[in-house]
C-alpha cells in the first residue's frame, strides 16, 4: 500500500512555455508511474529539460522557443509538512498554501535566469538545494545526486541498515570527543604565549590590589570621614552654636535667654493655671516633652563639639588611602567593591592559567588514546560497509542483467583516508566496468547516456528502500534496447514507482504499459507542438498510443491485440505485488 498523498511529496503539475519546440504545454503528473511518449521531435526530452530547470538545473538560452522573449517553467509540488524541504523553504523566504509549493524558473533569449520559490525571488542555488530533498534527474547529460561521492556514502550507509547503526554511533560519539580535545590541546599548545601574557597581567593587578588591600565599603566610610576631617571647625562651630541656643552658657553675665529657659518660663505660666481648665494642662505637658528634648539635644551637641578636632596628619592619611583605593578602583572595575569582584576572578582564572602546562600533558594522553580507539571503531565501520558494498554490488549486477546489460558489473569501491572524518575513514565511489576485463571506471565515465540511465536504474531500484527519495525521472533509460529487456525495465520503474514519484520519458511500449498514468506529447500539423500539447490518455487513447509505438500506426488490428496484451501483462504484474 502507498503512503497517502498528503504524507508523500510529489510533482503535481508543471507548466511550459516557450521551451525548445513546446509553445504552451501542461503536465499534470500522478504520484506513481508517469510515462510520457510521442513522435520523433515532439518534445518529449524537453519535459526531462523542463524539469532539470525547476529544479537548478543549467539555463541554456538556446532551448529557448525561437520568436519566444523567454522559457517558463512553473511547477506545483506537494510537500511533507514536517519534511526537511519545508524548512528550506522557509529559511529561503518562501511561503506554502496548505501543503503546496509553487517554484518557478525562467530563461530569456539573452540568457538571464530567474527563480522564485514559494512566491519569493531566490538565487537559483536555493533550487538546486531543494532538489537535493525531492528529486533525482537520470538523463542524458543531468546524471544528479548519485553522482555526488557524499551522497553514494549515505546511500550505501541506509543500504547496509542496522548493522551500521551501532558502530556509527559508537565511532560518532569518540570522533566528537577526540575533535573537542585536539581543538582544546591545539588551543593551549599554539596560544601558548598568549596565555602567559593573560597570567602575568592578572599577577600585576592582583600584585596591585593586593597591596592596597581594600576592604568592602571602605570608599564609602573614608569619603565620609574625609568630609568631617576638612570641615572640623565648621562642624564645631555650629554644635557650639546650636548647643548656646537651646541651653545657653549660664556662666557668662550677658548671655541671652535660651530656648530651655523659655520653654521653663511657658510651662510655669500654664501651671499656674492649669487647674482651671484641662485643655491648658495638656498643652503644658507638651511643653515639659518639649524641653526635655531641647535638653537631650543640647547635651548631645556639647559631646559632639568636644569629640570634633581638626587632625591635619589624619586627613592627609585619610585622602592618601582614597587615592590608592580610586586608582585601583578606576582599573579594575570602577568601585572598590567591583575591584574585589575581579581579584576574586583572576585569582580563580590565574589558577587555570597556571594548570595549563599540567592540563596540555593530560590531554594529550588523553587524544593518544582516543586517536586508538577511534581507529579500532573506523575499522569496524570500513568492516560493515564493506560487507554492505560487496552486497550492493552483485544486487545492482543481478539487476543489470535483466536490463540487457548482461556483461556489466557495478562495484562500490571504498578508500580509506588518512585523516578521521565525521563519517569514518571511507570514501564510496560507484563504479562500473561494462564488460569483462574492462576496468571499474566511475559512473560518468563507465558508460554512455542509455547505459547510465539504466545503470542508474538499477541502482535507484536496490536502494529504494533504504535511501528514498520523492520523484525520480528518467529520460533514455530504454535506449538500446527492446524485447524481454524492456519489459524487465517496466517492471522495475513500476517497482520503484511503489515508493516514490517516477517520470519517465520513453520510446519502448513495453515501458509504458507499466506507467499508472500515461501523457503524450502531440504535434500539429505544421510540425509545432500545440497549446496543449500534452493529453492525459484514457484507456483507449493508450491503446491507441501503444499501438502506434508498436506497429507505427495507431489504428492497426495487430498493434491494437499487442498493446492490449502489453497493458493486460503490466496489470497482472502490478497486481501481483501490490
Amino acid at each position: 500500500m502507498r503512503p497517502s498523498p498528503e504524507l508523500r511529496p510529489r510533482v503535481e503539475e508543471v507548466r511550459i512555455s516557450g521551451l525548445g519546440v513546446i509553445d504552451e504545454a501542461v503536465l499534470e503528473l500522478s504520484e506513481g508511474f508517469n510515462v510520457v511518449t510521442g513522435e520523433t521531435g515532439a518534445g518529449k526530452t524537453m519535459v526531462v529539460t523542463s524539469l532539470n530547470l525547476l529544479f537548478g538545473g543549467r539555463a541554456d538560452p538556446q532551448r529557448v522557443r525561437p520568436g519566444a522573449e523567454r522559457a517558463t517553467v512553473e511547477g506545483r509540488i506537494t510537500l511533507d509538512p514536517k519534511g526537511r524541504a519545508v524548512t528550506r523553504v522557509e529559511e529561503a523566504g518562501g511561503e506554502l498554501d496548505e501543503d503546496t509549493l509553487i517554484v518557478s524558473r525562467s530563461v530569456s533569449a539573452e540568457g538571464r535566469s530567474r527563480a522564485h520559490l514559494g512566491g519569493r525571488s531566490v538565487p537559483v542555488s536555493t533550487l538546486l538545494t531543494l532538489a537535493d530533498d525531492l528529486v533525482a534527474v537520470h538523463g542524458q547529460s543531468d546524471q544528479q545526486r548519485l553522482l555526488q561521492p557524499g551522497r553514494q556514502r549515505a546511500a550505501l550507509d541506509r543500504y547496509a541498515g542496522e548493522a551500521l547503526v551501532g558502530p556509527l554511533r559508537v565511532y560518532s560519539e569518540a570522533y566528537q570527543r577526540h575533535r573537542k580535545v585536539s581543538a582544546l590541546l591545539e588551543e593551549l599548545t599554539t596560544q601558548a604565549r598568549q596565555r602567559a601574557d593573560e597570567a602575568d597581567r592578572l599577577r600585576f593587578g592582583l600584585e596591585e590590589i593586593e597591596k592596597v588591600a581594600p576592604q568592602a565599603g571602605e570608599d564609602l566610610e573614608l569619603a565620609a570621614e574625609d568630609e568631617r576631617l576638612a570641615n572640623a571647625d565648621a562642624l564645631r562651630h555650629a554644635s557650639s552654636t546650636a548647643h548656646d541656643a537651646l541651653l545657653g552658657d549660664m556662666s557668662r553675665m550677658d548671655a541671652l535667654a535660651d530656648v530651655a529657659s523659655l520653654l521653663g518660663t511657658a510651662r510655669s505660666a500654664l501651671d499656674a493655671a492649669r487647674d482651671h481648665d484641662p485643655a491648658l494642662g495638656a498643652l503644658a505637658d507638651r511643653l515639659a516633652e518639649a524641653g526635655y528634648l531641647v535638653s537631650d539635644i543640647g547635651g548631645e551637641l556639647a559631646a559632639y563639639a568636644e569629640s570634633v578636632e581638626a587632625d591635619p596628619a589624619r586627613l592627609a592619611a585619610v585622602q592618601e588611602r582614597r587615592a590608592d583605593l580610586s586608582m585601583i578602583a578606576r582599573k579594575y572595575g570602577g568601585s572598590v567593591d567591583e575591584a574585589i569582584a575581579w581579584s576574586a576572578e583572576a585569582a580563580a582564572r590565574l589558577t587555570e592559567l597556571d594548570g595549563d602546562d599540567e592540563r596540555i600533558a593530560e590531554l594529550a594522553a588523553e587524544e593518544a588514546e582516543l586517536g586508538v580507539r577511534l581507529q579500532e571503531l573506523a575499522d569496524a565501520v570500513t568492516d560493515v560497509r564493506t560487507e554492505a558494498a560487496d552486497r550492493f554490488g552483485a544486487a545492482v549486477t543481478a539487476e543489470l542483467t535483466a536490463l540487457a546489460m548482461p556483461h556489466a558489473c557495478v562495484v562500490a569501491a571504498l578508500s580509506r583516508a588518512t585523516a578521521f572524518a565525521s563519517h569514518g575513514q571511507d570514501e564510496v565511489e560507484l563504479r562500473l566496468a561494462s564488460h569483462p576485463g574492462a576496468p571499474a571506471l566511475p559512473l560518468n565515465r563507465g558508460a554512455s547516456g542509455g547505459e547510465l540511465s539504466r545503470v542508474m536504474l538499477a541502482i535507484e531500484v536496490v536502494f529504494a528502500g533504504s535511501d528514498p527519495v520523492p520523484t525520480f525521472v528518467f529520460d533514455e533509460v530504454d535506449a538500446g534496447v527492446g524485447g524481454k529487456a524492456a519489459v524487465e525495465i517496466g517492471r522495475r520503474l513500476a517497482r520503484l514507482a511503489r515508493t516514490s514519484q517516477v517520470i519517465v520519458v520513453t520510446h519502448l511500449p513495453q515501458v509504458a504499459a507499466f506507467a499508472d498514468q500515461h501523457l503524450l506529447v502531440e504535434k500539429s500539423d505544421d510540425g509545432t507542438v500545440i497549446s496543449s500539447g500534452v493529453t492525459a490518455l484514457d484507456t483507449e487513447s493508450r491503446i491507441r498510443e501503444l499501438s502506434r509505438m508498436l506497429a507505427g500506426m495507431a489504428d492497426s488490428e495487430l498493434g491494437r491485440a499487442h498493446a492490449e496484451e502489453l497493458l493486460a501483462i503490466a496489470a497482472r504484474d502490478k497486481d501481483g505485488h501490490a
